[in-house]
C-alpha cells in the first residue's frame, strides 16, 4: 500500500514560509496533481515526499510508515525531473539500469527489467544510443524508464514536460497517464500547466503562495470536474479554466433572489449562493461566470438567458471558436462565440447573454464560495 499522508506539514526556509499546515491524503494507486502559480510550494511538497527537503513541522507518512527521518533512498520512491538528469557518457541501456546496478541486482534480472521498460516506452531500438543522439521526447522516456525499472511504491514527477514542444507534450501526457493506469502506482505530479492537471489527474490539489496569517496554502483538492464546476474560493475559480472565469463586482438584492450588476440583473436559480447567500442580502458580492456561459443570444443554450451589451476591445480567433473581450461599464467581460458566427469588429457594440444557471457567487471579504 502506498498511501501518502501530509499531517499538518510545514516547510520554512529561515523566516520564509513555503508550505503551511498542509493536510492531504493521496490515496493508494491515485494519480494526484499539484498545480498552482510559481512560488506556491508544489515542487517543495513533492521534494518533501522524496526526502529531498526536510519537514519543518508535522508528519509525512508513506504507507503505514512515518518518513520524516527516513533517508530518500529508503522511501521506495522514484523521481522524474524536469531536466531529465541523464548521464551523458552512458547509453540508454546504462542510464535505465544504473539504479539497479547500484543495488547489485543480478545481470539477468537487470536485462529483463530494462528490456521490459524499453518495450513499454518504445525505446528498444535506442538502447545503444547516448542521450546526445536522442530528441527531447526520447530523453524524457529514458528518464521514465529509469523510474519504472525500480518498481517503486510511488512515482514523483516534477514538471517533466515543460521542456518539450506543445505537440510532444500532448503525446507524453497521454503516455504517462496510460503508464500509470497500467502500473497502478501511486503518482504525484507537479505542473504549472492547468491543462496537464485537468487531463491527467484523478484528483488535483490547487496550491497558492503561503499566506501571511499562516493558514494552509492548499486552496482545494478534488476531481477536475469538481474544481471546474464547484470552485470553493476565488483563487481556484480564477486559476482553473481557460480563459479565466469572469469575476464581477455585483450586489445581491434585499430579497436575496437576484444579482444586480450595472449592465444586467440576473435571477438566482438552481440554489446559486447556497445557504450563505442569505447573510449577503443587500450587500456586495463577487459574481463568477465562465466565458463559455456567455455568448450571443442566438447561440447560448439556456432557459435562463440574461442579456446585456458592450463594446468589443479584443478578438481572439482560435479555430472552432472566437473569444471576445467586451467592455461594459467598468468591467471587461470575456465571452465565447462559435467560429461560424458573424464576427464583430473592434469597437463594435454587441449584444450578449449569460446563462443564469451557471453563475457562481463569492464573498468579497473571505473570497469563499457562497
Amino acid at each position: 500500500m502506498a498511501r501518502i499522508l501530509f499531517d499538518h506539514c510545514a516547510k520554512r526556509f529561515g523566516d520564509v514560509r513555503v508550505i503551511d499546515d498542509l493536510n492531504l491524503e493521496i490515496r493508494d494507486e491515485e494519480f494526484m496533481v499539484f498545480v498552482g502559480p510559481s512560488g506556491c510550494g508544489k515542487s517543495t511538497a513533492l521534494r518533501m515526499i522524496a526526502g529531498l527537503e526536510e519537514i519543518s513541522e508535522g508528519q509525512l507518512s508513506i504507507g503505514d510508515r512515518v518518513v520524516n527521518d527516513v533517508h530518500p533512498k529508503d522511501r521506495d520512491t522514484a523521481m522524474v525531473f524536469q531536466s531529465y538528469a541523464l548521464y551523458p557518457h552512458m547509453t540508454v541501456r546504462e542510464n535505465i539500469s544504473f539504479g539497479l546496478r547500484i543495488r547489485k541486482m543480478a545481470n539477468q534480472e537487470i536485462d529483463r527489467l530494462v528490456n521490459e521498460a524499453a518495450d513499454m516506452l518504445g525505446l528498444s531500438e535506442l538502447l545503444d544510443r547516448k542521450p546526445k543522439a536522442l530528441s527531447g521526447g526520447q530523453r524524457q522516456r529514458v528518464a521514465l524508464g529509469r523510474a519504472i525499472v525500480r518498481k517503486p511504491s510511488v512515482f514523483l514527477f516534477d514538471e517533466p514536460l515543460s521542456n518539450l514542444e506543445a505537440e510532444l507534450r500532448v503525446q507524453m501526457r497521454a503516455q504517462i497517464s496510460q503508464l500509470q493506469r497500467r502500473l497502478k502506482t501511486t503518482t504525484v505530479y507537479v505542473t504549472h500547466d492547468q491543462t496537464e492537471a485537468m487531463t491527467m489527474g484523478h484528483r488535483i490539489s490547487v496550491l497558492s503562495p503561503a499566506h501571511p496569517d499562516g493558514s494552509t496554502n492548499l486552496m482545494q483538492c478534488g476531481t477536475p470536474l469538481e474544481l471546474y464546476d464547484q470552485p470553493q474560493n476565488l483563487f481556484v475559480a480564477r486559476f482553473i479554466g481557460t480563459p479565466n472565469m469572469n469575476t464581477l463586482t455585483a450586489t445581491l438584492n434585499d430579497a436575496g433572489d437576484r444579482v444586480e450588476h450595472p449592465a444586467f440583473t440576473a435571477p438566482l436559480v438552481n440554489g446559486a449562493g447556497g445557504n450563505g447567500a442569505g447573510a449577503m442580502r443587500g450587500k456586495q458580492i463577487v459574481l463568477g461566470i465562465r466565458p463559455e456561459h456567455i455568448s450571443s443570444p442566438d447561440e447560448l443554450d439556456t432557459d435562463k438567458p440574461v442579456g446585456f451589451d458592450g463594446v468589443v476591445e479584443i478578438i481572439e480567433t482560435v479555430g472552432h471558436e472566437v473569444i471576445i473581450h467586451v467592455r461594459t461599464n467598468d468591467d471587461l467581460i470575456i465571452a465565447k462565440l462559435g467560429s461560424h458566427h458573424k464576427l464583430p469588429d473592434y469597437g463594435d457594440r454587441v449584444q450578449l447573454a449569460l446563462d443564469a444557471n451557471a453563475m457562481h457567487l463569492f464573498n468579497p471579504e473571505t473570497e469563499l464560495r457562497l
